[in-house]
């Protein structure tokens, strides 16, 4: 299997007012989002956003059929799918044709290309960097890996770096380097035909940690470095972003999920039970008062429930061993990234399970000093439900379009796409028009 692009998406005008649906498909839940995107004036926070969002109708349901961010079950992820899409349409009174989906499984991982053209002396011109662009972009097909984001990281005209617009600039050689985000080639066409198979057509496909921090940050942190790590639930992604872009990208399938599983064995209760116990008495921050402060479980054996009660402080030795190890694991990958340091300047905890207590504190005895929760900012009409970081992600879908501008990718001719097997429904649409007429 050759390496290949999922689809691309054309750059909205900036304006022009649109309709725009997208699809957050996660381990614990799947949301869909209908929006409506309109014209505004640049904003010095959110620097990189041509529009204001206003939401029309939101439906989540709880996500089945998959595990670790990928499709392990065909027809129940279609399932899912269907309901919270059904649920959104309702809401917002539109049907929705095509959707933004967001990527959180399969291996997400971060390379660099370069690429460099000859100039023999003269000015650069747009064409120059038409073409750097596409030799640096040109290599970032990898066997196996569908690229995701291809985001230029910078230019170089001889030995002049940290170039942001060469044009017009002279020299012998101008250079460009190209920051590829990919994932494995299988996880992202079994979800694009679960999408597919609900009559719908994926538009573009987004990283997680790339559209969480792209609705949760504001542009000071992009700018001065900063690492998003989101939650979820059956995985933890992070995203690097320096000089106002996305720098990094890297991913483990361990999440939420694994704290429940490890507090269902450990108190041997059932897996809703294990949740609703996290939920309402977990923390990863022992005190003093635990030993005292008793919680009622009801443990299942051979001959039914047993309610007991357990003190608090034992629930809290399950769960934080495996928020340590999450945090460790986050903290490794950083540093054997070469972000230690500059990643150490802040850190955004997005994702359902950063919303358990004491996540941040913990974050910063273990990652950085500097740590905030992170969620959606600058969109209108989220009900209260979703402001929270659990929805930083299915927000971040919504402002993609904005910037999707700024990633080049290889001319499409030489390009091999995400085939599923079944082609979209406006593919399909397009082929027929195209043999009838």
């Amino acid at each position: 299997m050759t390496g290949y692009v999922t689809p691309r998406m054309k750059p909205l005008s900036a304006r022009k007012t649109t309709i725009l649906s997208v699809l957050d498909v996660g381990t614990s839940k799947v949301a869909c989002l209908i929006a409506r995107l309109m014209p505004a004036d640049p904003s010095e926070m959110l620097r990189g956003r041509t529009h204001r969002c206003r939401i029309l109708g939101i439906g989540h349901q709880r996500s089945r059929g998959m595990k670790g961010g990928a499709v392990v079950d065909m027809e129940e992820a279609e399932h899912a799918i269907r309901l919270a899409v059904d649920a959104a349409e309702r809401m917002a009174r539109v049907q929705v044709e095509s959707v933004i989906v967001n990527v959180t499984g399969g291996r997400l991982g971060s390379h660099l290309f370069n690429g460099d053209v000859r100039l023999g002396g003269r000015p650069v011109s747009e064409q120059d960097t038409r073409r750097v662009l596409e030799a640096a972009a040109s290599r970032g097909a990898q066997q196996g890996r569908a690229v995701l984001h291809s985001l230029p990281n910078g230019f170089a005209v001889d030995s002049t770096t940290g170039v942001r617009d060469p044009k017009g600039m002279m020299g012998d050689q101008l250079s460009a380097a190209m920051h590829v985000v990919s994932c494995d080639g299988v996880a992202v066409r079994n979800l694009m035909l679960a999408v597919e198979r609900c009559h719908l057509n994926v538009e573009a496909m987004v990283a997680t940690p790339y559209a969480a921090g792209l609705s949760s940050l504001v542009d000071d942190e992009a700018e001065l470095g900063a690492a998003l790590v989101d939650f979820g639930g059956g995985t933890t992604t992070i995203g690097v972003f320096a000089n106002g872009r996305l720098t990094h990208v890297d991913g483990f399938a361990v999440g939420g999920n694994h704290i429940t599983m490890d507090v269902a064995r450990g108190l041997t209760i059932r897996l809703s039970d294990a949740e609703r116990l996290k939920t309402l008495y977990g923390t990863c921050i022992p005190s003093a008062s635990d030993d005292r402060e008793t919680i009622s479980v009801s443990t299942v054996g051979e001959d039914g429930e047993h309610p007991h009660h357990i003190p608090k402080s034992q629930l809290v030795r399950i769960i934080k061993p495996r928020v340590d190890e999450i945090l460790e694991l986050v903290r490794d990958r950083l540093k054997a990234a070469g972000f230690g340091p500059q990643a150490g300047r802040k850190l955004i905890l997005t994702g359902g399970a950063s919303q358990l207590t004491g996540m941040p504190e913990a974050a910063r005895r273990i990652i950085s000093s500097q740590v905030r929760i992170g969620r959606p900012l600058g969109i209108q009409g989220l009900p209260e439900s979703a402001k929270n970081p659990a929805f930083a992600a299915s927000v971040g879908l919504l402002v993609y379009p904005q910037v999707a501008g700024v990633e080049h990718f290889e001319p499409r001719r030489q390009s091999g796409y995400a085939a599923t097997g079944t082609d979209g429904y406006i593919t399909r649409v397009g082929r027929w028009l195209k043999e009838s007429f």
